[in-house]
């Protein structure tokens, strides 16, 4: 696409960025699939349109899955921030290319394992993994305008 200009690191960042987004929002909709089909609504209205104040409550299972929702938040965002910003430090474009395909597949690991509620350490293993190019980038960027500050 012309609008991206040549940065060929930045529209890969985006490639990887957008399916990190979808990720994120397929999470949120499992979340609320499982408020539906296990009867547990976080807010009153919601209970009473689906058979009354008895289901405004809490699931354990749903609570998870909200869980691993937050998370993806609190993770995925900083990584978008710090893609954007790496992607214009001209960094080597394979050496970038597995920046972001390392924190996609830990992401992907991570919430599966949230999801699934698989044995640990492989929830926090794959939070581990996806930090490490998140504090690569960070650090590469703070490399790149520490003259300047």
């Amino acid at each position: 696409m012309e609008v991206l200009g040549t940065n060929d690191v930045f529209r890969c960042f985006l490639f990887y960025a957008v399916i990190l987004v979808l990720k994120m929002f397929a999470v949120a909709v499992i979340v609320g699939q499982m408020r539906l089909r296990r009867k547990a609504f976080a807010n009153p209205e919601d209970a009473v349109r689906h058979g009354g104040l008895r289901f405004h409550r809490e699931d354990p299972y749903v609570e998870r899955c909200r869980r691993a929702h937050l998370n993806d938040v609190e993770n995925i965002l900083p990584f978008l921030f710090l893609g954007a910003v790496y992607s214009m430090t001209r960094p080597s474009p394979g050496v970038a290319r597995l920046h972001f395909l390392v924190f996609l597949l830990a992401r992907v690991l991570h919430s599966a394992a949230y999801l699934l509620a698989w044995r640990a350490p492989t929830r926090s293993g794959a939070y581990i993994l996806a930090q490490v190019p998140c504090v690569s980038m960070a650090v590469q960027i703070l490399m790149v305008v520490w003259p300047y500050a």
